[in-house]
């Protein structure tokens, strides 16, 4: 009797682990994934529209499927507090391996040159800290990364890789 108590303790252990790891892998069950974020933009830092610099701030999203094309209408780019958002309005179709830039400023978008523009000349991300979120257009986590400076970026050249 006490081997098959032990017994159903191990297999309700397991099934204790099998069911926490999904609620984990369904935040990062998207194909689309933050490759990485110019959160400094070189030089200083400047919103005007006409002289300034925040199209050099910008964050890198990739397809990592091997098969899926995916369509970045309806998804979701904000800060940690929410007030920084942007989404994708048009159509911007990535391949598979292929990635986007989403960049600061006002500009073309262009499929062939893989950038998107925001249109606006604020700044997005923080130069100490943050957290950015990826939402798909159903409002489902597609990806989240939380950056401090002094931290993850050991180099201090403004830029953070994620998923290589």
């Amino acid at each position: 009797m006490r081997r098959g108590h032990i017994a159903a303790v191990a297999a309700a252990g397991a099934l204790t682990v099998l069911t926490a790891v999904p609620a984990h892998a369904a935040e990062y069950s998207s194909a689309l994934k933050i490759k990485g974020v110019q959160y400094d933009a070189p030089g200083r830092d400047s919103n005007s529209c006409a002289t300034g610099n925040t199209d050099e701030e910008y964050l890198t999203i990739k397809n990592y499927s091997r098969t899926a094309t995916v369509n970045l209408k309806g998804y979701v780019v904000r800060d940690s507090t929410s007030t920084n958002k942007f989404t994708f309005t048009k159509d911007h179709t990535l391949q598979p391996g292929d990635y986007v830039k989403l960049r600061g400023g006002r500009g073309t978008d262009s499929d062939a040159h893989n950038v998107v523009y925001r249109n606006n000349c604020n700044f997005l991300w923080n130069n100490d800290k943050d957290t950015i979120y990826l939402y798909k257009p159903s409002g489902a986590h597609a990806d989240t990364h939380a950056y401090t400076a002094s931290t993850n970026d050991r180099d201090g050249n403004g830029y953070i890789t994620y998923h290589g």
